[in-house]
């Protein structure tokens, strides 16, 4: 086999039955091997169709890959210590491929038209695009009943996703951007309901509500970018509010283990229902699987703070987004910047865990992207933050911490979010 100058793969390990993937980088020097296996280090043999990998982790544990070399899959078996036993090894079964090289290094758009959608947030979905950072992508979604935008059902209910896509370079540990380009509506109508969410009822309130529920079919004026109620009457009569089309749903995979319902959130974002993951704003994920296999769908016409109804307007939509990487830069949960704000999202099963979770969220980028101690965060917490109810409507809440982006110019010395998302990519 010729000699490579450097090949990237992904490489997919069996243990027990649970999958787990790592980033395989090597240089092939007529046959010897050289590189490393999520960032540890690599030595190896690739010759007459065999490959022999060695592979020495941070803590000096030693592993060794043997098995069937082509010019685009190496499968074979991995010799592992024993997680329970120091005296004893482990054997597991591994495949790889090889990742794609990119044709020009000029910045891409592609054009992606979804065959099938998610129902879970996994890292064992295959990638249904594979993009470079830079890249614009355009795509569509469909509404979170699975309606696409004809009124045809193209999958299951509970917010389908549309991706994973792949972005190349992304590893554990890196931070992904999104910048959110456009999204536009394309079709005239969304589905809500006419009810009040739990956690937002007194008991006196749940006492009346008890007959809310029923399905409010919205009428969408494109044109002028107005929503209202289709059959509403008497005291609704014309009444109409200003669509700001949003994604619920925008996640990367989590990490190993099993996956998540795309009802669901987390360190990986997930369903998260923030109003403010809209077109102009920048959404910031943390890594946690080679490629990032970023999904986005449960797409809304307009959502109010919390999304009370429990299904906000529902609808399909276009979208189109860009990519970017921050190599070795991680986030402890989801962030969001606008051209006026930082934010960052919290979410868990109450809200006052979330607050919590959203107010260490904004500690940390203070400190990481603004040069300030914990103590400046907190003096600046003190007196600027914005707190909003993000979600109430799933299974976890959230909560969104805000911080005006013309309050911190003068004390960034760093650059901000913004350099750091152009300035790193690679």
């Amino acid at each position: 086999m010729s000699s490579h100058a450097a090949e990237s793969w992904l490489l997919q390990l069996d243990r027990w039955g649970n999958p787990s993937y790592m980033t395989l980088h090597f240089q092939d020097a007529g046959g010897k091997l050289s590189g490393t296996l999520d960032g540890d280090a690599l030595s190896g043999t690739r010759q007459h169709g065999q490959v022999l990998l060695n592979v020495i982790d941070k803590q000096g544990k030693r592993y060794t890959y043997k098995g069937s070399a082509s010019a685009d899959r190496l499968q074979g078996s991995a010799d592992f210590p024993d997680t329970n036993n120091a005296n004893a090894r482990a054997s597991h079964t591994f495949s790889a491929r090889r990742l794609p090289e990119r044709a020009s290094a000029a910045p891409q758009r592609h054009e992606f038209t979804p065959r099938d959608y998610a129902n879970e947030f996994s890292a064992t979905r295959a990638p249904v695009l594979t993009v470079w950072p830079g890249d614009t992508i355009h795509t569509t979604t469909i509404d979170s009943g699975g309606v696409d935008e004809h009124g045809v059902t193209r999958a299951l209910y509970g917010n389908p996703q549309t991706g994973p896509f792949f972005v190349m370079g992304a590893e554990a540990g890196d931070t992904l951007v999104v910048h959110l380009l456009k999204l536009t509506l394309n079709r005239d109508y969304a589905d809500s309901l006419d009810a009040i969410v739990g956690r937002a009822q007194t008991t006196a309130l749940a006492a009346r509500a008890s007959t809310l529920g029923k399905p409010v079919r919205w009428k969408l004026d494109r044109q002028r970018g107005l929503a209202s109620p289709e059959s509403a009457s008497g005291a609704l009569r014309g009444f109409a509010v200003p669509v700001r089309p949003m994604l619920g749903g925008l996640a990367v995979a989590p990490p190993d283990g099993p996956p998540f319902s795309t009802g669901d959130t987390g360190r990986f974002g997930g369903n998260m229902d923030f109003n403010e993951v809209v077109a102009g704003n920048k959404v910031y994920l943390p890594v946690q699987q080679p490629g990032a296999l970023l999904y986005l769908g449960d797409a809304h016409a307009l959502q109010g703070d919390g999304e009370t109804s429990q299904y906000a307007l529902e609808t399909s939509m276009d979208v189109e987004f860009r990519v970017e990487l921050i190599k070795g830069k991680a986030i402890g949960m989801p962030r969001v910047e606008s051209p006026t704000h930082i934010m960052t999202l919290g979410q868990a099963g109450s809200l006052d865990d979330a607050l919590r979770q959203a107010t260490a969220g904004m500690t940390q980028w203070l400190q990481q992207d603004y040069g300030l101690s914990l103590s400046d965060s907190a003096v600046v917490l003190g007196g600027a933050v914005e707190y909003t109810v993000a979600n109430l409507a799933g299974r976890s809440v959230g909560v969104a911490a805000k911080i005006k982006k013309a309050l911190l110019h003068e004390n960034n010395p760093h650059g901000g979010p913004a350099a750091a998302a152009t300035g790193q990519r690679q």
